[in-house]
């Protein structure tokens, strides 16, 4: 191979690894967000069930109604 097909294989390869890179790191940071996002909402739903349970044995205990 001469000079200029050398600099041509290259610079294809830098371009393809730069994609790649790029590709693999977008999608590395969706999937992060969505998993922190689910989690989010996992524990914003155990805080309500949490909630409820704890205005549950108010009511009961001392029949007081805290909402």
């Amino acid at each position: 191979m001469n000079e200029p097909q050398v600099w041509t294989v290259i610079g294809v390869f830098s371009a393809s690894l730069i994609g790649m890179v790029t590709i693999v790191s977008t999608l590395f940071i969706h999937v992060m967000r969505s998993e922190i996002g689910r989690l989010e909402t996992k524990v914003d739903d155990r805080f309500d069930s949490l909630d409820r349970d704890v205005q549950a044995l108010m009511r009961h205990t001392f029949g007081i109604d805290r909402g």
